[in-house]
């Protein structure tokens, strides 16, 4: 049986969140496709992770008969983080567009779970682990439009995921999503809603193929 791992880092609740009402279209899926499969789920909005400390960040390059008593309780915490990311067969993150980058607290999760020599590096603990990521942002920073230059989501995500993690790494772009609110953006909502319609369709394939091939 294969293990979903599913991480909402929006502040806003389902209702009102184009990462959560996506992340859980893909899971829906993948639940229909797997049903004996099982989910992890962490909710970093309601249930944030420590942000990485002193002590957990060099417990990580030390042997751990050298901790000390305040690195071996830090770093065990992260071990938790790590172990459950390396249980997982599949990931799936939202990680909506907060001033220009993500969520502090799921930079937070992302330090926890990045050690070198495990499972980061050259031989990476998750290396080909499909993640898929809800990349949800208020307006559009497509290659080509005037706010390109400031897409720090997904190259930043790239970089680490791929380059340190070796992850199978998938998007999934809900943009648009403050049209419906902004007096500003309301010729754009036809946009959005296309947009939005393309990110559901998109989650529920990927959910469905994703459980498809790892049940088999």
């Amino acid at each position: 049986m294969a293990t979903l791992l599913h991480i909402d880092s929006s502040v806003f609740p389902a209702s009102a969140s184009a990462s959560r009402a996506v992340a859980e279209t893909f899971r829906k899926a993948w639940e229909e496709q797997h049903p004996e499969g099982t989910v992890i789920y962490r909710d970093l909005a309601s249930d944030p992770v420590p942000h990485i400390t002193a002590d957990a960040h060099t417990a990580g390059f030390a042997d751990p008969s050298a901790h000390t008593p305040e690195q071996a309780a830090a770093f065990a915490e992260r071990l938790k983080l790590i172990e459950e990311y390396e249980r997982a067969d599949a990931l799936l993150i939202g990680a909506p567009m907060y001033n220009f980058t993500i969520p502090s607290t799921l930079k937070a999760w992302l330090d926890n779970v990045i050690l070198m020599g495990r499972t980061a590096g050259e031989n990476p603990s998750g290396k080909g682990t499909p993640v898929t990521v809800i990349a949800s942002r208020g307006g559009s920073y497509a290659p080509g439009t005037p706010r390109e230059g400031y897409e720090y989501v997904q190259n930043y995500l790239r970089a680490v995921m791929v380059d340190f993690l070796g992850l199978d790494l998938d998007f999934v772009v809900p943009e648009l999503t403050m049209a419906p609110h902004s007096p500003a953006m309301t010729e754009l909502v036809p946009l959005f809603e296309s947009s939005r319609e393309r990110a559901h369709e998109d989650a529920a394939a990927r959910g469905k193929s994703l459980a498809e091939q790892l049940a088999a």
